[in-house]
């Protein structure tokens, strides 16, 4: 860790946070970092966004949560002033806010938004964070429109963390990382920095796949920008959650439960012990 903090309070409340995440939901590219790399990246994020306030563009492993809560805990002793998660997964927002509520959280919340929509501000953030879908079938144009509504976020003025695929065996995950590139500059940012095949994922059918950090920053003199319109393209919509799999859903709605934590009577039977 490049500062000294409390391990075991650390993965606790790391842990904390998993219990609390809802499943991954594949068809939506919702691929979850492991817990041990969640840790590494809540407290870089906490580092890099210290005193700020920042936007998460969707947040299925929960970094939002998890670098709230290691600040608010002193486990960290840096971390943003504001964190606002916008995400179309109500099961994600709910648990955001619930976890926040239990815990005290105060700058941390979250709004249920889809990313196709135009973005419903404010635009006054210093940074946003995204890890989108990874565009392996459409050369990083989902990657771009997460992007586009993290930098509206801060009215292409600040500074953005962007965690995509990073792998030099993938033709696809090359493509995309130029094409993302390409695209930061077109619209005044400029790499700031990369940090290389930090993170892995609960990922069946490629374990040994990893992804980077792609921190950018905007441009001396840039004009700030407090408009945002629906993406309608449809050639920006083409493969957007993989191959054949164009955005069809507006909101993932939360069917509401009262046993939150616990495991679902679908998911086990009991088989009794034989009358003594």
């Amino acid at each position: 860790m490049p500062e000294d903090i409390d391990l075991r309070a650390a993965i606790n409340a790391i842990s904390d946070v998993v219990q609390n995440r809802p499943r991954p939901l594949r068809e939506f590219d919702q691929i979850y970092m492991k817990a041990g790399d969640m840790l590494l990246q809540s407290e870089l994020v906490a580092r890099w966004a210290n005193g700020n306030r920042l936007a998460f563009i969707g947040d299925g492993d929960a970094i939002s949560v998890c670098v709230a809560y290691l600040y608010a805990r002193g486990i960290v002793n840096r971390g943003p002033s504001q964190i606002t998660l916008f995400d179309f997964d109500e099961r994600i927002c709910s648990a955001v806010e619930r976890f926040a509520d239990s815990e005290r959280l105060d700058n941390l919340s979250a709004v249920l938004y889809n990313c196709l929509e135009p973005f419903p501000g404010p635009f006054d953030f210093d940074c946003f964070y995204t890890n989108p879908p990874w565009g392996a079938s459409n050369a990083g144009e989902s990657v771009k429109v997460f992007m586009e509504r993290g930098m509206e976020a801060i009215s292409y003025d600040g500074e953005g963390l962007v965690v995509i695929a990073d792998d030099p065996e993938r033709e696809w995950a090359k493509q995309v990382l130029a094409n993302v590139q390409e695209f930061a500059i077109c619209r005044g940012f400029f790499v700031q920095k990369m940090a290389s095949r930090l993170h892995s994922y609960h990922l069946d059918d490629a374990p040994d796949l990893r992804s980077c950090n792609l921190l950018f920053k905007s441009l001396p003199g840039a004009k700030p920008k407090s408009t945002s319109e629906a993406i309608t393209d449809p050639e920006r919509l083409k493969n957007f959650y993989g191959a054949e799999t164009p955005p069809r859903v507006r909101y993932v709605r939360e069917i509401k439960r009262l046993d939150y934590g616990k495991a679902h009577e679908d998911e086990y039977k009991l088989e009794l012990l034989e009358s003594i």
